[in-house]
């Protein structure tokens, strides 16, 4: 990072517009828009935003603005080291936005006014000396002043080298402030335990309720990995398996996962899920009076429920525009409940949900299975031990709770 992108940075904080900055400093708002990005990479936050074509400043903006005060007013002084009043005139302002001095550059010049030697400093930074020598000159020749005095015994620094070195000691300090804060975010990212799931039917989902278990011992474990949870798609969670975005995926395939370290879930089987007011009895029946939602095929329910429908109606509606494809659970429960379309879902799906909907046997059984898939860290291990048993736990719950309520409204007829 480097002085001008701070000092670009600092004012489109402050007028929290990306052309007014621009136009001030004569760069194209790509030059500080790329300015504000690296501010927010190195600090590891999101800094600004677009809303209705206007740049919108977050809340953490105004402590990184905060932050950035002292490394502004010491480009001030800087500007008047180098006789060009950053605070006076805009033409210094435009000289202070193309600073080109990095903070390293800026630390490696203080490393070398510590030890007075830049031999010692290049042995301690792990750099050539001729490297080190080569910016120090670089420095010097931006300045328009000599900052060391190179001697027998070591490197001294000039009466307008220890100005510098005030100035540089300012910015080195208020940017540290800085990146210790992100540096922790940093630590903590690298902690997190990110877990990804097939987009539940709703809270009342064995998914749902499988993810809360595993928060609520996670937790109780105060185990040092905290946990992020995200659902998504089965193609995008097998797509942030393998870029390494998750550390676990919840999904009803496997398939070109390969790689990665998975362990069945829960068995179940797939059954029609139809309207309340449905009449039909069969597959057929249902399929043929009624629009169909299923989930996508690239999911294993998906394929497994087109593959078995086109087999029992391959001249009807399957190859037709009433055909609709969702990998949005709860988009397919509201189309049934409340729009008549029939669909697919494991047993254990549809389960919890059957005072929505009409759950139809099909007319053979036709198995499924979830997996949790993982990669090789051992939180990610220790994580899925905890899904699969609350797994088993909960399925067992809804088994025992739909034959009771089953054999209630029997008893009530």
């Amino acid at each position: 990072m480097h002085l001008g992108a701070l000092f670009i940075s600092h004012h489109v904080l402050t007028s929290g517009s990306v052309r007014e900055t621009a136009r001030r400093f004569q760069l194209s708002p790509s030059t500080v828009s790329t300015a504000i990005r690296h501010l927010e990479t190195e600090l590891a936050i999101k800094l600004t935003e677009r809303a209705s074509g206007e740049l919108v400043t977050l809340l953490a903006s105004g402590r990184v603005l905060d932050g950035l005060g002292p490394i502004t007013a010491a480009i001030g002084e800087l500007g008047q080291f180098a006789d060009h009043d950053a605070a006076a005139t805009d033409a210094a302002a435009v000289w202070a936005s193309r600073i080109p001095v990095k903070i390293v550059t800026i630390e490696r010049f203080l490393e070398v006014a510590d030890h007075g030697s830049i031999n010692r400093a290049a042995r301690r930074l792990r750099l050539g000396q001729p490297q080190l020598s080569l910016q120090l000159a670089n420095l010097e020749k931006f300045l328009g002043h000599r900052l060391f005095e190179r001697q027998a015994q070591g490197s001294v620094l000039t009466e307008e080298g220890r100005r510098a070195y005030q100035i540089f000691t300012t910015i080195s300090q208020a940017w540290n402030d800085l990146k210790s804060a992100a540096d922790e975010r940093y630590r903590r990212a690298a902690r997190s335990l990110r877990i990804g799931s097939i987009i539940p039917t709703g809270s009342e989902s064995w998914v749902a309720r499988c993810l809360g278990s595993l928060v609520s011992e996670w937790n109780a474990r105060r185990s040092n990995n905290a946990i992020s949870l995200v659902s998504m798609t089965a193609d995008d969670l097998r797509e942030a398996l393998k870029s390494g975005r998750i550390d676990v995926a919840i999904l009803d395939s496997v398939f070109g996962l390969e790689s990665f370290r998975h362990r069945e879930l829960l068995q179940t089987d797939m059954v029609v899920i139809a309207p309340p007011d449905s009449t039909g009895t069969t597959v057929a029946d249902l399929v043929s009076g009624h629009a169909i939602c299923m989930p996508s095929p690239r999911t294993g329910l998906g394929h497994a429920a087109m593959a078995f429908s086109d087999e029992r109606a391959p001249n009807r509606r399957l190859r037709s525009r009433d055909i609709t494809a969702a990998d949005s659970l709860p988009v397919i429960v509201d189309l049934v409940a409340n729009h008549g379309y029939v669909s697919f879902l494991g047993r254990v799906s549809a389960m919890p949900i059957a005072d929505k909907v009409r759950i139809v046997d099909l007319d053979e059984y036709l198995p499924m299975s979830y997996h949790v898939a993982f990669n090789h860290r051992k939180a990610a291990a220790d994580a899925c031990a905890v899904i699969i048993a609350a797994a088993a736990r909960l399925t067992s719950e809804a088994v025992a709770q739909t034959v009771a309520r089953a054999e209630a409204r029997e008893s009530a007829a």
